[in-house]
């Protein structure tokens, strides 16, 4: 089944006058106007569309493509005001509307801002919200794992450090203190998983430079969740005792412990170190 607002592959089933004439499947022929076809374009042919609604709420599709599609987030401009709200632009010839009652501060023009893109209830149109919290559950259900590869969307900046948009669902924190670079709000980027954590937050790494340290950091975590939460081994072991452990040197694991500290995922004792909390599940061997 079509919904409004997605990318699909689409058979010609007519030309006109007016443009192409596609196969909606269940929403029947919808329109593809003549502006919007490639040249040569014919009878059986399929093509990539974009399905949205014209200014009088009637189904049709274009070949352009938009900067974000129902269900995700993005960085938009503001292009207009009006009495109706503030029209964005998403990369079609019709703007986006942000409805007054749906943005978090009131949007200037000019300026662009974090939105979400969903099908308004009240009247089944595209709609853009700024009230981003609203859209992202921290305790909806995920299956991400330590190391994933994911996309992010910087949204937010905190005391402990830049709070990102991962995958278009879930809240997740990259720490200032491993960021080297300049971030900035509505920036996308590639980025991975470091480790979830018991209360469902989750840690996250940007650079490709910062995979061996991550790496690290996950290697103990998961020996951590192997074993009851606690490794006996501290900055005072031994270096071969640490090797044989965990595969890396006594300056690599005195970096990962003293980072892992400060962010209060462990306990140093003693006699070893130990979790605070079980953060997630191992995703090797636990080695």
């Amino acid at each position: 089944m079509l919904t409004l607002g997605q990318t699909y592959n689409l058979n010609v089933l007519k030309m006109t006058e007016q443009g192409a004439y596609v196969d909606g499947e269940d929403l029947g022929e919808i329109l593809l106007p003549t502006k919007y076809c490639p040249a040569g374009l014919a009878v059986d042919d399929q093509l990539p569309v974009f399905l949205y609604q014209d200014s009088e709420t009637r189904l049709i599709v274009t070949t352009q493509i938009p900067k974000v599609k129902v269900g995700e987030f993005a960085y938009l401009k503001v292009v207009e005001n009006t009495d109706y709200g503030t029209f964005l632009d998403w990369g079609l010839d019709k703007d986006l509307l942000a409805p007054f009652g749906e943005q978090h501060v009131p949007m200037e023009e000019g300026k662009s801002y974090l939105v979400y893109v969903f099908l308004n209830k009240a009247d089944g149109r595209i709609t853009a919200s700024s009230k981003i919290d609203k859209f992202l559950d921290s305790q909806a259900p995920h299956d991400f794992t330590p190391g994933q590869q994911v996309d992010l969307i910087i949204a937010n900046s905190t005391e402990l450090g830049f709070k990102a948009i991962i995958n278009h669902s879930h809240w997740g924190l990259v720490y200032k203190d491993e960021v080297h670079e300049r971030l900035s709000f509505g920036q996308s980027r590639r980025g991975f998983i470091k480790f979830v954590r018991a209360d469902g937050k989750i840690d996250l790494a940007l650079k490709v430079e910062q995979e061996t340290r991550d790496q690290y950091t996950m290697k103990v975590v998961n020996y951590l969740n192997w074993h009851n939460g606690f490794a006996a081994a501290n900055d005072k072991t031994d270096p071969a005792i640490i090797e044989e452990l965990f595969g890396m040197s006594k300056k690599s694991f005195k970096k990962v412990i003293s980072r892992l500290y400060k962010q209060r995922i462990i306990k140093i004792e003693a006699d070893g170190i130990r979790l605070n909390k079980q953060t997630s599940e191992p995703t090797n061997d636990g080695t």
